[in-house]
């Protein structure tokens, strides 16, 4: 099932949240989640976090990237195998906003999960 986007490229105005992915044969495994911010507006930050559930229906946190405020590349590790019960991962988000104009929010991202492959280095 992944690589998958957890979250496909979405232009957001308030807080919210994506819909449930199955993880399938991922579950228990590790994953590398990566982040892409691709539009925003001055003044604002976005926190993201993402959920698992073992229903579909009960929610809990799993992880959340640190607090973002640019366009960029983020990347974070979840290891799936501390919750092998894990069935499927939504991503929420909340956006804020300190600017005393404007009040509206505005960030163009996506979250995107592969499965963490082991890498090993030799000596030449």
């Amino acid at each position: 099932m992944l690589p998958v986007f957890i979250l496909p490229e979405t232009v957001a105005h308030a807080d919210g949240f994506g819909r449930a992915i199955a993880l399938e044969d991922a579950s228990g495994k590790p994953l590398l989640l990566t982040l892409g911010i691709h539009r925003t507006l001055e003044q604002e930050s976005l926190d993201v976090s993402v959920c698992g559930s073992s229903d579909n229906v009960s929610w809990r946190l799993l992880a959340a990237f640190p607090r973002k405020f640019y366009c960029g590349t983020y990347s974070m590790y979840l290891d799936l195998s501390r919750h092998p019960e894990i069935r499927y991962l939504r991503v929420q988000w909340e956006m804020g906003r300190w600017d005393r104009g404007d009040p509206e929010t505005l960030f163009g991202f996506s979250l995107f999960a592969e499965e963490m492959h082991a890498r090993v280095a030799g000596a030449a």
